[in-house]
């Protein structure tokens, strides 16, 4: 990819998605967290503990090359998505939930992505390529949270302004994740088909795997179907835009070949996520609809 585009481009398009997470937050979806400890527990314990294990097993299981491992486990250490919130409100999902469990586990990563992908650097024997040093944690900080106290700030001085930059900041940050989906495949298009053949199937597992296992955990635990899904969402739908962000500029002691590589996993899945997260939504919230018990007209 072009190196403009992605020192210059790229952070300023996360700091865009992250400033338009921002503009969705108030201080009360972080209180609110206290108010449902335990399906958050649940969700978190999913995203920041079961999953990366999935994930590793199914690296494992394909014996994917070194740097698209590392790759995948870095997506699998990647929060949730913006989108995740949008496809919990088109299948009746507790939109409330997603945006707390967003906003708690964005300050989490970045403190759990950079553990996790060093973890896989090392297993997989890159530690004398690259790593994660202290200042690579604070850029990811800076680009992470900075942009979304600033939307913060925003909505709770303008309000109005807030709702109404919603909707056009939803669309902006799925039309720049196509860009940069499209950017990472366009780099390596020599080897776009390897790379497909390589990473696509293991990363459509973790996607099933991620949107099943985030619906079917919490309600197992007794959490209500609406709550259910949202968590669903959250796990299945990660920020492929900050995974992206990570490969292609704060794993910089890589070639630029080795990091477009790395953020390849990342641009396949966000691919892979909309069409399944579409189905399986589809599919939940209508058995949710047929298991729901028939209203009955007052007399």
């Amino acid at each position: 990819m072009d190196s403009a585009l992605t020192t210059v481009g790229l952070p300023l398009a996360l700091g865009i998605i992250m400033f338009g997470l921002g503009l969705s937050l108030t201080i009360d979806d972080f209180r609110r967290v206290a108010r449902h400890p335990k399906v958050v527990v649940i969700a978190l314990g999913c995203q920041l503990l079961l999953l990366p294990l999935v994930c590793f097993g199914i690296v494992k299981v394909f014996d994917l090359p070194p740097l698209l491992a590392v790759g995948m486990m870095l997506l699998a250490a990647s929060p949730g998505g913006t989108s995740a919130n949008l496809f919990s409100h088109l299948f009746r999902g507790d939109v409330a939930l997603n945006v707390s469990l967003t906003a708690v586990n964005s300050v989490i990563s970045v403190v759990s992505l950079p553990l996790i992908t060093n973890l896989a650097i090392d297993y997989f024997n890159l530690k004398d390529n690259v790593g994660l040093q202290f200042g690579k944690v604070l850029e990811v900080f800076a680009i992470v949270l900075v942009p979304v106290g600033i939307g913060m700030l925003v909505r709770a001085r303008a309000a109005a302004f807030a709702a109404r930059m919603d909707k056009p900041v939803r669309i902006g940050s799925a039309v720049i994740l196509a860009i940069l989906v499209l950017g990472v495949l366009a780099s390596e298009a020599e080897n776009v088909s390897d790379y497909l053949a390589d990473v696509g199937l293991a990363a459509a597992i973790f996607c099933a795997v991620s949107l099943v296992t985030g619906y079917a955990v919490p309600r197992a635990a007794g959490v209500r179907d609406d709550q259910a899904i949202a968590c669903s969402m959250e796990i299945g739908v990660h920020n492929g835009t900050l995974a992206i962000y990570v490969a292609l500029e704060v794993l910089d002691n890589l070639t630029q070949k080795q990091q477009e590589q790395v953020a390849v996993p990342a641009a396949v899945y966000s691919i892979i996520m909309f069409v399944f997260a579409a189905l399986w939504g589809a599919y939940v919230s209508r058995r949710v609809r047929a298991a729901a018990p028939p209203v009955v007209p007052a007399a």
